[in-house]
Formats: structure tokens, C-alpha cells, sequence
């Protein structure tokens, strides 16, 4: 993805540009809609999101996948101004400040993302979602940019009067999932995930400010759904991805106890800062420079400390690094039923004893958890089917295809995650 113009730089040094254009492997040619959205787009704060991945380690197991948050977050600004067209042709009164405050929304919603994404979100800062830090790094755009972001943050924070305009920010149908589907499939390979966008944009109208689908649009919905439920599985919860992403967080919390314990471990300056620190949300709105030093950190200085890691004399660090940064990860099982005491038990104990760590020490070699996939979730907001006759139903009830009422439900799964090296007979 690059930019290209036909602009010319001013005397004050800043960009002027006629036309700025993004040429997008998934969409093809983006436009940027207006000045401030490019001006916010050229922010180092949004430039940081070029040095993380979307899908944090998922290339371990789809090498294609190294695309990143900035990459997603210019598809959704598109969907966007899609979108907004869309419901403009359908006589829905939508105005040009609605209309660059709804873009500016979309394009920041993934901003306080840290390094590899959700993976480390509750490793390096704690009590503080990612919506959290986007929300803290908007006020502080808004400040930059003299006010101009008030009321994208009204839309974001979903208390402006339009509802419908946050809905498409964040809802069961949202242009963020939209992008995110389509582009994680197309890096990936998993063709399964591919959605009609284009469809599916078309058939969205509003009925008494609520996003709603036309019923001739029904099938894209249904494929959306299923697209959502066989990329969960297949690529996001894939279970070489899990247990990558558990290692990881392992030896995040490894390096974080050496740390604590007077080990001057070698990081970067930024990621030592961190690592040293519990940081939450409220640091950060105590004290402004801490999101500076934050907006610093990235997929970098993470693998950069895990391939000097790798020769470090703890045992416990140096082992999840190498198996890392040399691809050597753990052996994963799930299963539908919890695993018995007495199977976790021995691979404990022939674990303990292969790398002759204490009892304590156990859970960084030897873990298990729970994962649970909602392809939809009526709970947090209906997907509304817009019918000629002016009925309205949620899509579990209006498809006739397939049956969506049971993709509403969770489905969980359990899973251990011990070293490769581990053989025992049981």
C-alpha cells in the first residue's frame, strides 16, 4: 500500500494535495476523502500502526499474514465512505461534517492497539482495554488538531444523535468487520473468509436510526456470518496460533518477573520502560508524556528482545524465545470436555523433570485454557432484516437457509499447550 499525489509542498512545509490517493491490494485504488483525515493519517500516532501486525502471530501459520493495523484501518475508512454513499443515495440525510467525523471514527478505532494486537494487550499495560488508549489517543489528536475531532469522538463514544452512525463503527455489522474478513482471508489465503462488501454495503439502510439490512441482502448476511465462524476457527482461535500467542504472553510475564527481581534484561529503552512498570489507564491520563512513550512501542521492540532472548541464561526465557523465534512451538491439544487432573499431572511432571524447572515454574512450559467462538452474538446488538412490507426481524429469525440461531451460540473448546519435546506414555 502507498500513497500518491499530485501535490506540492507549501512554504509552511506541509503537504497540500489535489488528489491523495492509496492503491490497496485488497480494494484497489482509496481515495482520501479530505485534508484533516490525511493530516491525521500522516500523525506519527497513526504511522505507528505500519509496525503492527493485524493478526499478531498468525503468520507463523499463514506466512502471507503480515499485513498491518494501518493497512486494516485505511479498509475500514473506505468501507466507510462507502457506506455513507450508500445511505446518502437512499435519501438518508447524512452531512459533510457527519461524514468526515463518522471516517475519522473508523480510521482511529484501532489506534491504542499495542504491540501484536490483542496478544499482549493485558501484558503491557493493565486495566485498560485497547478502546480505552484509542479513546485517550483521539482526546489527544482532538487537542492537536484544535478541536477538529469532537464530534468523531462523539460518534465513537456513541453518544452523538445519530445512532446509526456508531453502528457503523461498532455493531454485529460493521465496516471494521467488514474490512477485517475480507482482508485477513485475502493475506491469509483462507478463502473461506471472503465476504461480499460491495453486497452487503448496498442493502444497508437506516429505519428509525437503526442500521438495518433490505431483505434482498439476506444471503450476503448469512455468508457473513459463516465467513466470521470458519475464519475464527481456521485463522484468529487456529490452534498453532493459540499456542504461539500463549508462549508469547508466557514469556512477556517471564521477562516481567526478572525485571521485578533486579535482572537488567536487555530490551529496548521504550519496552523496558513497560516491562518495568503496571501502567493503567489511569497513568495515562495522569500523565500525558506516558502515551508519547507508549505510541513508541511496537511489533519491533518486542521480537528485537526475543532474539537476544534467545541466549539468555534463564532457562524459562530463553527456551519460550528460541521456540518463538525459531518456530519451534508448543504441542497443542483441544478437546469439547475439560482435560483430567491426572493427564494434566503427568505431563506436568515429565515437563519438570526434562527441564529440570521447579513446581512454581511449571505453568510457563505447561498451560491450559478455555476458547470460545460467537460467529454471532445477538446480545451485543441484532443484525435487523429490513422487509418490503416494513417488517423488521433479526436475522436469526428472517434466514430461511440456514440456521443462524444456532451460530449464536458459543461454542467453547479447551486446550493444553506443553513442549513438543514432552513424550510420555498415558
Amino acid at each position: 500500500m502507498y500513497l500518491q499525489s499530485d501535490g506540492k509542498k507549501n512554504n509552511n512545509s506541509s503537504l497540500t494535495f489535489k488528489r491523495k490517493i492509496f492503491n490497496d491490494p485488497v480494494y484497489g485504488f482509496i481515495t482520501i476523502p479530505d485534508n484533516i483525515v490525511f493530516e491525521i493519517i500522516e500523525h506519527p500516532y497513526f504511522q505507528r500502526l505500519r509496525r503492527i501486525k493485524q493478526t499478531a502471530l498468525t503468520h507463523l501459520v499463514y506466512p502471507g499474514a503480515l499485513h498491518t493495523r494501518f493497512h486494516h484501518a485505511i479498509g475500514a475508512m473506505h468501507l466507510m465512505t462507502q457506506a455513507i454513499n450508500a445511505l446518502r443515495m437512499k435519501g438518508k440525510e447524512i452531512t459533510d461534517k457527519e461524514a468526515e467525523a463518522a471516517t475519522i471514527a473508523i480510521l482511529l478505532h484501532d489506534i491504542g492497539h499495542g504491540p501484536y494486537s490483542h496478544t499482549l494487550e493485558k501484558s503491557i499495560i493493565f486495566e485498560t482495554s485497547h478502546e480505552d488508549l484509542s479513546e485517550i489517543f483521539m482526546a489527544r489528536l482532538n487537542e492537536i488538531f484544535s478541536g477538529k475531532l469532537s464530534l468523531a469522538i462523539e460518534i465513537f463514544n456513541d453518544t452523538y444523535k445519530k445512532k446509526f452512525l456508531h453502528q457503523l463503527i461498532s455493531s454485529q455489522l460493521d465496516v471494521d468487520r467488514l474490512d477485517y474478513l475480507k482482508r485477513d482471508s485475502f493475506f491469509t489465503g483462507v478463502y473461506e473468509g471472503i465476504v461480499s462488501t460491495d453486497r452487503i454495503i448496498e442493502m444497508l439502510d437506516v429505519v428509525d436510526d437503526e442500521l438495518v439490512v433490505e431483505a434482498k441482502g439476506i444471503y450476503s448476511i448469512e455468508k457473513f456470518i459463516i465467513a466470521r465462524r470458519l475464519m475464527f476457527w481456521q485463522v484468529y482461535l487456529h490452534k498453532t496460533v493459540l499456542a504461539s500467542e500463549y508462549m508469547l504472553m508466557k514469556a512477556l510475564k517471564r521477562a516481567k518477573i526478572l525485571c521485578e527481581n533486579g535482572e537488567n534484561l536487555f530490551t529496548t529503552p521504550i519496552f523496558k520502560l513497560f516491562l518495568k512498570n503496571n501502567f493503567t489507564k489511569n497513568d495515562f491520563l495522569n500523565d500525558k508524556t506516558l502515551l508519547d512513550k507508549f505510541s513508541q512501542l511496537d511489533d519491533y521492540d518486542i521480537f528485537t528482545s526475543l532474539k537476544v532472548w534467545c541466549n539468555h541464561p534463564d532457562i524459562i526465557l530463553s527456551e519460550l524465545s528460541k521456540s518463538l523465534v525459531y518456530r519451534r512451538l508448543f504441542k497443542i491439544e483441544l478437546q469439547n470436555e475439560k482435560f483430567s487432573d491426572e493427564y494434566l499431572q503427568t505431563i506436568k511432571m515429565q515437563t519438570s523433570k526434562k527441564f529440570s524447572i521447579k513446581d512454581d515454574e511449571i505453568e510457563y512450559f505447561v498451560f491450559s485454557d478455555i476458547t470460545s467462538n460467537y460467529a454471532y452474538d445477538p446480545h451485543g446488538g441484532k443484525i435487523k432484516i429490513l422487509f418490503k412490507d416494513g417488517k423488521i426481524l433479526d436475522i436469526a429469525e428472517a434466514s430461511d437457509q440456514l440456521n443462524i440461531s444456532v451460530l449464536s451460540k458459543p461454542v467453547t473448546k479447551y486446550f493444553i499447550c506443553y513442549p513438543k519435546t514432552i513424550k510420555f506414555a498415558f
